[in-house]
């Protein structure tokens, strides 16, 4: 058997029916982000919690199961799989159902759903749904990458391509808006002039796949459901995701920790060095 993943495990209809769970579980969530009073609780990594996480996780659990019965799952929210187990795994479904808990608890908006499907480690497909303007990113290797917005007429699908945006002599740096990186001054500093943008969630590979920016330097800790769906969209773009400093390419499911090493993610237009 081959070590190469094949061109691509979704066709695009499949894709577009994770577009359809995404925006179902977002609805989800929006109606605890309307709602008012929300109940906030803490994960023993002192991370918050809500109902709206819970319930956009239920969702997106049953409907994968149902629609594709065969690849197990990992989701943010039912993460205490052991690593026996999981090591075995050669395709599975990557889950964070609400990615940006603190920025919905600040009511900003900068918020997604994330589903990733991986295989033999790496990221070949995923959506990441905005549900607070109903904007859906999707990506696929071998089929592209493509943004959702609605309008009148329902929804227009847009071809995604990180170098759609005007080169640029200085790069814009997209970085978290609610975490710090202990080593992201330092790698500023060696990088020289830029202009750096604060967002939230995952949202910040979205800005790289559609060429609104160029590099974003993640030198800090990240769980696995936190980058996986919006790199496939990133890579489909064209675009890159890459260890720092070593240089490999972001994988899954390489080792018991869920935590990702740092990474530095490039638009396409923006060299990998």
């Amino acid at each position: 058997m081959s070590n190469n993943p094949p061109k691509t495990l979704l066709d695009a209809k499949q894709l577009t029916l994770l577009a359809e769970m995404a925006r179902a579980a977002g609805e989800a969530i929006m109606q605890y982000y309307q709602g008012g009073e929300l109940a906030i609780e803490r994960k023993a990594d002192d991370s918050p919690v809500t109902a709206a996480d819970l319930a956009s996780h239920a969702v997106l659990q049953q409907a994968l199961a149902r629609e594709f019965p065969t690849w197990p799952q990992m989701s943010e929210e039912a993460a205490d799989i052991p690593w026996a187990q999981r090591r075995g795994w050669e395709t599975y479904w990557l889950i964070d159902p609400l990615d940006g808990t603190k920025e919905f608890i600040k009511g900003n908006g900068e918020f997604t759903v994330n589903i990733a499907l991986i295989h033999r480690g790496q990221a070949v497909a995923g959506v990441v749904y905005v549900p607070a303007t109903a904007v859906c990113y999707l990506g696929a290797l071998g089929l592209g990458a493509w943004r959702e917005t609605p309008n009148a007429a329902g929804y227009q699908r847009v071809e995604l391509n990180a170098r759609a945006g005007v080169k640029r002599q200085v790069p814009v740096i997209v970085g978290s808006r609610s975490h710090s990186s202990p080593g992201l001054g330092e790698y500023l500093q060696q990088l020289g002039e830029h202009e750096m943008k604060s967002v939230g969630s995952s949202l910040k590979f979205c800005l790289l796949a559609e060429g609104k920016a160029d590099i974003y330097p993640r030198l800090g800790p990240t769980s696995e459901w936190d980058t996986a769906a919006a790199q496939a969209v990133l890579e489909s773009a064209g675009g890159r995701v890459l260890e720092y400093p070593a240089g490999n390419n972001l994988k899954y499911n390489q080792k018991e920790t869920i935590l990702n090493p740092w990474f530095i993610a490039y638009s396409a237009d923006w060299p990998c060095d």
